[in-house]
């Protein structure tokens, strides 16, 4: 089985608890992380956003408060189930009309180039089968001036701190997933998919290797987690 058909399934599998199991894995943090995402989109009210790989909407939603009734977010996901959580969830909020959703796929994206103000992802590059061409992608449909903004997973540069980490990720979060799903194999996959990700500076180069300026990176408690940000030429 390829990676792609791997992580559609994990993910069709997991949607119904899905924010619930990253409620826990975060310790509560992780819409304070979706926060930071949207505040670095730097969005104006009346904004259109891409969100890649959206799933359950979270970010969607975060990105959403931020905009006017004359602005819009696509929640894009290629899981179905994933996409159904986010409508089922988010039909009674004050910002629904402001959301869309809609199935594709981050590797080529349908819309045409220049359409989106800001793209954005959460917790996606490291499921995808290519980053450079996920990235290329959110770059392409982005406007001249817009910002490509990434959180994920990240490499701590302290030897210790990463040596925890990797315990947590390898022996932890399989129990907590055993726990809520009654199976620990989704929550194997994501100690592979954060030991062969990028370190931030190699994610960052990824970054600039695809066209997009001004790249940075922010790196979240500790450097557990980063946030990284380009711009696509004026």
């Amino acid at each position: 089985m390829n990676k792609e058909n791997r992580v559609y399934k994990i993910f069709q599998s997991i949607a119904l608890k899905y924010d619930l199991m990253n409620k826990l894995m975060s310790f509560g943090l992780d819409n304070r992380w979706r926060r930071l995402v949207a505040k670095q989109a730097a969005l104006k009210p009346g904004d259109k956003v891409l969100d890649v790989g959206g799933g359950t909407g979270r970010l969607s939603l975060e990105l959403a408060k931020l905009l006017n009734d004359n602005g819009s977010v696509v929640c894009m996901d290629f899981s179905e189930n994933m996409l159904q959580k986010a409508e089922k969830d988010l039909k009674d909020h004050r910002c629904y009309d402001r959301l869309e959703f809609k199935v594709d796929n981050a590797m080529d994206i349908s819309f045409a180039a220049n359409t989106f103000d800001a793209v954005t992802s959460a917790w996606v590059l490291r499921n995808v089968d290519d980053i450079s061409q996920v990235l290329a992608e959110m770059k392409r449909v982005v406007k001249p001036g817009g910002r490509v903004v990434s959180l994920d997973l990240a490499k701590p540069k302290s030897e210790l701190y990463n040596s925890l980490y990797s315990f947590y990720l390898a022996k932890i979060i399989p129990v907590i997933g055993r726990l809520i799903y009654g199976q620990s194999d989704p929550y194997e996959y994501l100690y592979d998919s954060w030991k062969y990700f990028p370190n931030q500076e190699q994610l960052a180069k990824k970054f600039r290797d695809v066209g997009l300026i001004n790249v940075d990176y922010y790196e979240l408690m500790g450097g557990v987690l980063a946030i990284h940000v380009g711009q696509m030429p004026s």
